[in-house]
């Protein structure tokens, strides 16, 4: 069995050879084709732009945050060996005024000692913990001995690094 498409009448051909493909669209433009929405398109840009330069403009500001956050990541390792122990947690005080200092005009911080002292980390952001136990060893820990300073719980040592690291973090610096 041979099947073979029947032939065409040559009227059909005619037609058939008059048919052309179907005519496509041009494509469509993403360009705005009005003058509202360019001008919808430069405010976010510009919007974009503002605020790349904000965000680089507080990480600039924040760079003495970072530095003394490493710092105390230092002293944090130094913390966890006993036999440095001592010594780490007696840098953290001067930590904590040079990162101040590097905020604060030297005029508002630099005679701060004592009470003041906690009374202004308090203030000016949160040392957390209990302030009978932290604050009265950060006020005098230079003049403890080193026996002192090892007699002190680990906890306790914990407690001063985490709440060095809280106000470092989250103390606010007026505009």
């Amino acid at each position: 069995m041979d099947e073979t498409a029947p032939a065409l009448d040559p009227s059909a051909r005619a037609i058939l050879q008059q048919l052309a493909d179907v005519a496509l669209p041009s494509p469509v433009s993403w360009m705005p084709q009005t003058i509202g929405w360019a001008f919808v398109g430069l405010i976010l840009v510009l919007m974009a732009i503002y605020a790349g330069w904000r965000w680089l403009k507080r990480y600039r500001a924040n760079r003495y945050r970072r530095e003394a956050l490493a710092e105390l990541a230092r002293l944090e390792a130094a913390i966890a060996d006993p036999q440095t122990r001592p010594e780490a947690l007696c840098e953290i005080p001067a930590l904590l005024k040079r990162t101040a200092l590097a905020a604060w005009p030297r005029e508002a911080v630099a005679p701060l000692s004592g009470q003041e002292w906690c009374a202004f980390l308090e203030h000016s952001g949160d040392l957390g913990g209990r302030p009978t136990g932290i604050h009265d060893v950060l006020q005098d820990i230079e003049y403890r001995g080193r026996a002192a300073l090892m007699a002190l719980p680990e906890n306790e040592y914990r407690a001063i690094a985490a709440s060095a690291r809280r106000w470092i973090e989250r103390h606010h610096v007026p505009a």
